[in-house]
């Protein structure tokens, strides 16, 4: 029997939210391992004084087994 735990991280791009999970998970993978999934439970935007978007913000829900 598996054991999973849940953990809760933010993570930023200039560029895209795509890029924000994929530097999440990569700086995640650091130090958990046996990542299994994720889930986007939050984005976010900062913005200029135009409302251009210059950040894009997430915040990610990853799934790992416990061993």
């Amino acid at each position: 029997m598996a054991v999973a735990k849940v953990i809760e991280l933010t993570a930023s791009s200039k560029v895209s939210v795509e890029d924000a999970v994929k530097t999440g998970l990569k700086k995640c993978a650091e130090s958990v391992k046996n990542i299994q999934g994720a889930w986007i439970s939050e984005t976010k935007v900062v913005t200029s004084a135009d409302g251009s978007v210059t950040e894009w913000r997430v915040n990610l829900r990853v799934t790992f087994v416990v061993e």
